[in-house]
């Protein structure tokens, strides 16, 4: 039989029914179950692994994601990195392309992740690095999300807990270090509140990641900071060309 019941409404005609013990009870127990929730939400760590770029100065055919470093793929180090201190790892890119990846357990013994590989593409495809973020954020059910970039090789799993220990030490919408006197967007912690900053400058055709940053609370992490807790700039550097490929290999042996 149809009602008139709003679509929101609660039954509450078996609650009606309990007695009085059993009514606070179910309270007690309700809210303590959304409590939870709640807490899990906020304290969950998501990592997501930026993948979904079309690598066009690495040269034709080359997908910077599937190149060897130092016997792995920069995807496949990039998983096991984010997994050591991610409660769930996901790979920001193309489904078809990284099918493979869903939904796949990760096999490193240094992963704690319980995912390790799903795949989410770009809501505004084609939009660089910031839709990449946006795409994540509404994806996540998590308050602290960690964005890194595929092509950064150097990137440790130290360095990722430092960064996550910093954005849980501050209320700031994102936590991004400061290296070689720029910001590092695509090795940062951002928060959900972020998302709708991100969509709004998509929408109006800015897609600069830093541009999208003035409308929300920022945590810079400087370099000073950085070296005293024993990173350098090193950790930061990006494989775009087949030069900075070869200068990575050289700064690997």
């Amino acid at each position: 039989m149809m009602t008139n019941r709003a679509p929101y409404q609660l039954d509450t005609s078996i609650f009606r029914r309990l007695g009085r013990a059993e009514q606070v009870t179910f309270v007690h127990r309700s809210v303590c179950l959304m409590l939870f929730h709640m807490a899990r939400a906020e304290l969950l760590r998501m990592g997501f692994i930026l993948a979904g770029g079309k690598s066009s100065r690495m040269g034709p055919g080359v997908d910077k994601a599937f190149l060897d470093f130092a016997g792995q793929t920069l995807l496949d180090r990039a998983l096991t990195v984010m997994g050591a201190v991610s409660d769930s790892v996901t790979i920001v890119g193309d489904p078809a392309k990284f099918a493979k990846y869903g939904s796949a357990e990760c096999k490193s013994a240094e992963c704690r992740s319980s995912v390790c590989g799903s795949v989410v593409a770009d809501i505004f495809s084609g939009c660089g690095p910031l839709a990449g973020i946006h795409a994540a954020l509404a994806h996540s059910p998590a308050e602290l999300n960690l964005m890194l970039a595929v092509d950064m090789p150097f990137v440790s799993q130290e360095l990722l807990a430092f960064l996550f220990a910093e954005a849980e030490d501050n209320d700031a919408i994102i936590t991004v270090p400061r290296a070689s006197k720029r910001l590092q967007p695509l090795c940062a912690v951002y928060r959900r509140g972020f998302s709708a900053a991100a969509e709004q400058a998509l929408r109006a055709g800015k897609y600069k990641i830093d541009a999208a940053f003035s409308s929300v609370s920022v945590r810079v992490i400087e370099e000073k900071e950085l070296a005293a807790a024993g990173f350098s700039e090193r950790s930061f550097f990006n494989v775009n060309t087949p030069q900075d490929r070869r200068a990575a290999k050289g700064r690997s042996s």
